[in-house]
């Protein structure tokens, strides 16, 4: 043990840099994939995440007006309760004449301890301002959404005399609101409610039971409805319920996360693995030394496992502790999500196994080169006396007499006259320069989204609708504006062949003037009943392009014909898109003279033209209105994965951490072949400079094919990756943006650059020394 401990320090000072490289590899490796396991539940689970931070209830029961709802707080499976309130279902309305819903109205005091109200907009309500005159209202933001609903908004209800003023918005865990199926949610102080006239089939109570354990939640829906009885319980809704409505908003930042700390950890054990088979080879009169003075086979491989276990035990811990002690300090929504994650149940177990399977993984990939340290002979075979490549080629031969400078030919030849042992070190540099190209093509695609929204099927900014501007008087004052082109649009949901689910008819601009698409299969629509559709939908009707698909809206139907594919980013691309004077003329073909008219457009889309500011357009068009016209802006996918690029960033940083610790093992690699022929290269007349240069070009071709390599397959991986991306999502292939090639000569010439730099200085250092030409130098 003391031998193979004193071998150890004594490896470690020869090679300190390279330790050092891998340790910092290892750790960096180890924090991305700690913050991409808390991105991802942060962003692939937002429910999840208000859960957590409102400290949520499991289950809600609404009962009738007289029940006592609040006995299901001395259950033995419940841990706190939120409630019970006093409720009123009533229908709410913005004012003037807008959108109308369905609020279940909560009389609350105080804000709820339990499943706490997360405020996103404005604030709570004030017992000093929101009970005179002008009562205030708090909106759940799903309600809030559908009824285009802010801060600073007036609210009409039925049964309460009197405006409601929206004082705030809220996110929840509860079931979100869905016309026709669950009401929104409201709070008003109780004096509000008191006000009511609702009769008693819409009074009722509320309480939401947090449970001890999630899993009693079965159970306990069961005792309550015992104990209260079944008559007294109007509905019931679970986190389970809740959770899946939620599920899938947003997952490509996690996936990415993911695949980029999977990819570091190959790379890095390609790297480690590297390294020992390099030391090895360059190792074996000490490794034959060792076993001449009594080491074993097995304490051989051992001792190189636990040289490089440690190391990755190390750089494991090292990166462990600053995730978990740093990471809440991280500002944005990385330190966010790590906040979030450090109160999930998995956070107490999920660390570890990480962890492990980090230190297994490099464990892994060092057992066939420290096997092979072990197989070494105690006496070992001179190399002179051995064939340890192959010939000069004809190109190497016709090269040297086209005077091509010696030093280039003959680091051509030696960085590739081993062909397998260069195709190794070769894949092993790749693996991060591909890495790095895949980040470099999500980077460039979301930069698609934010600066070519248009080619991304977002050509319009804004949205804008009025229900107190006449129509005419609403297209004159959006058509007015120099900045702008407004499409008339209207939005139906629609039930697919079988009615087994509901699509989205939308019917934007006119025969006239087509709304701008982004059609990326087929053609667009131009003549009656043609349209272009989603990959959702394509796939959720098993249709293609070219097909004829029926669908009925509240009883129409409409046979369309699909003659493009557009990419499609709302409703998971669910979505079959027209005129408008198609969606119209569907609905006067079959209306009878007692039908309804045709309805005027419910919102319009405006495109701005290239360089307008949508901020500026809409305030523009608010004033220009007197607040009579409600203008938004579109929501953009690449809004939400902001913290892509920072993340990016970082993750760049650990694969060039690791493509050094590769490269110092390329760079050992070329000085130690190398040392054989520098008496023969000086014999032959090459100076010290061109020795030297001989072994900085062979570090540069093999990087230069590495680079060449890694890029080229990079970008079919990352066009590849982010297409799958949007088909999984619904959104469409044609998503993926290639990085400029500008960017990508640019990484090959600065890896080629710091593969040369980095040997310059080894290369001199061996020059300088004094070999002796003896096979035991060469062991």
């Amino acid at each position: 043990m003391r031998a193979a401990a004193r071998w150890t320090q004594a490896h470690l000072r020869a090679h300190r840099p390279a330790a050092v490289l891998i340790v910092l590899a290892t750790a960096g490796i180890t924090i991305s994939l700690l913050l991409a396991t808390a991105l991802f539940a942060y962003a692939t689970d937002p429910w999840q995440r208000v859960f957590t931070q409102s400290s949520g209830a499991h289950v809600w029961l609404h009962t009738q007006a007289g029940t006592a709802a609040g006995s299901l707080a001395e259950l033995d499976e419940v841990r706190a309760t939120s409630g019970p309130f006093r409720t009123v279902r009533t229908t709410a309305s913005l004012q003037p004449g807008g959108a109308k819903a369905t609020v279940e109205l909560r009389g609350a005091a105080k804000r709820p301890a339990t499943a706490t109200p997360q405020i996103v907009a404005g604030r709570w309500l004030d017992a000093g301002t929101d009970a005179g005159a002008t009562k205030g209202i708090v909106l759940d933001s799903s309600v809030a959404r559908a009824m285009w609903a802010k801060p600073g908004d007036t609210l009409a209800l039925s049964g309460i005399a009197g405006h409601l003023r929206v004082v705030g918005v809220a996110d929840t865990a509860e079931v979100a609101f869905r016309a026709g199926e669950s009401p929104g949610v409201g709070w008003v102080l109780p004096e509000t409610l008191a006000t009511s006239d609702a009769g008693r089939d819409q009074r009722g109570r509320t309480i939401g039971l947090q449970l001890t354990d999630p899993a009693d939640t079965d159970y306990v829906v069961q005792r309550a409805v015992t104990r209260l009885g079944a008559d007294q319980i109007t509905d019931v809704s679970t986190w389970r319920q809740a959770k899946a409505e939620a599920e899938g908003d947003n997952q490509l930042l996690g996936r990415l996360l993911g695949l980029f700390g999977l990819g570091a950890l190959l790379a890095a054990a390609l790297a480690v693995g590297g390294a020992i088979s390099t030391r090895i080879r360059g190792h074996l009169r000490d490794i034959s030394v060792l076993k001449a003075i009594g080491f074993t086979p097995g304490q051989v491989v051992r001792m190189f496992l636990a040289l490089h276990l440690g190391l990755a035990l190390l750089g494991v811990a090292l990166g462990a502790l600053l995730t978990q002690g740093l990471g809440t300090l991280v500002p944005g929504r990385i330190g966010e999500a790590m906040a979030l994650w450090h109160r999930l149940p998995e956070h107490t177990w999920l660390p570890l196994v990480i962890s492990g399977g980090v230190v297994v993984f490099i464990g892994s990939a060092t057992c066939l080169a420290a096997w092979r340290a072990g197989r070494v002979p105690p006496v070992p075979v001179a190399r002179a006396a051995t064939v340890t490549g192959s010939r000069t080629s004809g190109l190497t031969r016709r090269a040297l007499g086209l005077r091509v400078p010696p030093a280039l030919v003959l680091g051509w030849r030696g960085a590739f006259h081993r062909p397998l042992r260069s195709s190794a070190a070769v894949a092993r540099l790749a693996v991060p320069l591909l890495l790095i190209t895949i980040a470099l093509g999500t980077w460039t695609t979301l930069d698609r989204f934010t600066s070519h929204p248009g080619n991304v099927g977002l050509p319009a900014a804004l949205t804008a609708r009025s229900d107190t501007l006449g129509d005419g008087e609403l297209r004159q004052l959006l058509t007015s504006g120099p900045r702008m082109t407004a499409y008339p649009g209207a939005e139906e949901q629609a039930l697919v062949p079988g009615q087994t689910g509901t699509i989205t008819l939308r019917g934007l601009g006119t025969d006239a003037k087509p709304y701008p698409f982004a059609v990326v299969e087929g053609r667009a629509a131009h003549g009656p009943d043609e349209a272009v559709a989603g990959q959702g939908l394509l796939e959720l009707l098993d249709a293609h392009v070219g097909d004829w698909v029926r669908m009925t809206v509240a009883g129409r139907p409409y046979v369309l014909h699909i003659v493009g594919r557009n990419i499609e980013t709302a409703d998971a691309g669910r979505v079959i898109s027209t005129s408008l004077d198609t969606l119209r003329d569907g609905d006067t073909a079959d209306a009878t003279p007692a039908g309804p008219h045709p309805p005027r457009p419910d919102f319009y889309n405006l495109v701005l033209n290239h360089g307008a500011d949508p901020g500026a357009v809409r305030d523009a068009l608010t004033k220009a209105s007197a607040g009579r016209l409600e203008v938004r802006e579109v929501p953009n996918p690449a809004d939400q994965l902001s913290a892509v690029r920072a993340v990016s960033i970082g993750l760049i940083a650990v694969l060039i951490l690791i493509g050094l610790a590769e490269l110092a093992t390329t760079v050992g690699a070329a000085v130690r072949d190398r040392s054989r022929d520098l008496l023969a290269l000086k014999a032959v007349g090459l100076t010290p400079r061109q020795i030297t240069a001989v072994i900085v070009s062979a570090t540069a071709f093999v990087t230069l094919a590495a680079a060449l390599a890694g890029t080229a397959l990079g970008l079919l991986v990352s066009e590849w990756l982010i297409n799958l991306q949007g088909r999984t999502s619904g959104w469409g292939t044609g998503i993926a943006q290639r990085p400029a090639t500008g960017i990508l000569l640019l990484v090959i010439a600065v890896a080629v650059t710091i593969a040369a730099i980095a040997s310059a200085l080894p290369a001199a250092r061996a020059v300088r020394r004094r070999l002796a030409d003896s096979a035991s130098a060469q062991l």
